[in-house]
């Protein structure tokens, strides 16, 4: 080889090297008790601070919440436990509760449990990375710790990669899942695909029920199957009423039920998220008459 050419090569080398993607690391796992999973980067990036609300403030789903912290409970403290699909209505607190029921797990007599490897962490995954999942439970599996992965709004138009990567993965393919990771979802379909996407290719198939039958499969994967609905008129209520005591808010229950109820025809529905946001608007407006 020519000796003028050896400094070239060693300079493209050095070129691709730097722009191949850095090896999956879990430094850091003690910083922080939720992550999102970067895998472009592939690395876990600590949030300091987790934007969940108290679970006491959820209300109407007392029936999912008690399931959902059963379960989370269970894992926490090594016991078997379920992957969870929350599925339903949009804005009755699927993701609300699945941040509250982290927080709740890691807390000991009311108060947050020292942290270390007893805590329970929470690893955000976006649904477009999903075909990335055996890398991160590949990399988890190394830890001590317990995590459960999270991916919220979690849909699918079709059998792509990652609808296949999240299957093989809720089934546990020839590695099983790892016994320190669960896997908690939300979603506002009840199978993950649109209805006319299932009954469309029914229509088509030369067996109908198998034809259903594959395309259900994934949800049935998911141990803990928890459906949310729409919220009655004194649910909606309750709700309003929790946030205002909880932020002390000077007002009268009479005007407080007029301006939610206002509040929610301006908003074309009633639920968790309207209930909020009404309570948001109705904070300021008080603040700024004091």
């Amino acid at each position: 080889m020519d000796s003028n050419l050896l400094p070239l090569l060693e300079r493209i080398a050095s070129a691709l090297e730097r722009l191949s993607p850095p090896a999956p690391s879990l430094g850091g796992l003690e910083t922080a008790d939720a992550f999102i999973w970067h895998p472009a980067l592939g690395r876990l990036s600590p949030v300091a601070h987790v934007a969940h609300v108290d679970i006491g403030l959820l209300r109407g789903v007392e029936r999912q919440r008690n399931m959902l912290l059963e379960n989370t409970r269970h894992f926490a403290q090594g016991l078997p436990a379920n992957n969870a699909m929350l599925w339903g209505a949009r804005g009755m607190g699927k993701s609300s509760l699945v941040k509250a029921a982290h927080a709740q797990a890691n807390m000991v007599d009311g108060k947050p449990a020292p942290r270390g490897a007893g805590r329970v962490a929470l690893v955000e995954i976006q649904r477009e990375d999903l075909s990335t999942l055996p890398e991160l439970l590949a990399l988890l599996r190394e830890s001590s710790r317990r995590f459960i992965v999270f991916c919220d709004d979690l849909s699918f138009e079709r059998e792509d990669a990652d609808y296949k990567a999240l299957k093989s993965v809720l089934d546990g393919g020839i590695a099983g899942r790892p016994a320190n990771v669960l896997f908690y979802a939300t979603s506002n379909r009840r199978h993950l695909m649109p209805r006319e996407m299932i009954e469309n290719e029914s229509s088509t198939a030369i067996n109908t029920a198998e034809a259903t039958e594959e395309k259900v499969s994934l949800s049935d994967r998911f141990g803990l199957w928890i459906g949310f609905h729409n919220c009655a008129q004194d649910t909606f209520m309750d709700m309003v009423r929790g946030y205002a005591r909880e932020r002390h808010l000077p007002i009268d229950d009479a005007d407080l039920v007029r301006r939610a109820n206002a509040w929610s025809l301006s908003r074309g529905g009633r639920s968790g998220r309207v209930a909020f946001q009404f309570i948001e608007d109705l904070t300021a407006e008080l603040s700024t008459q004091e």
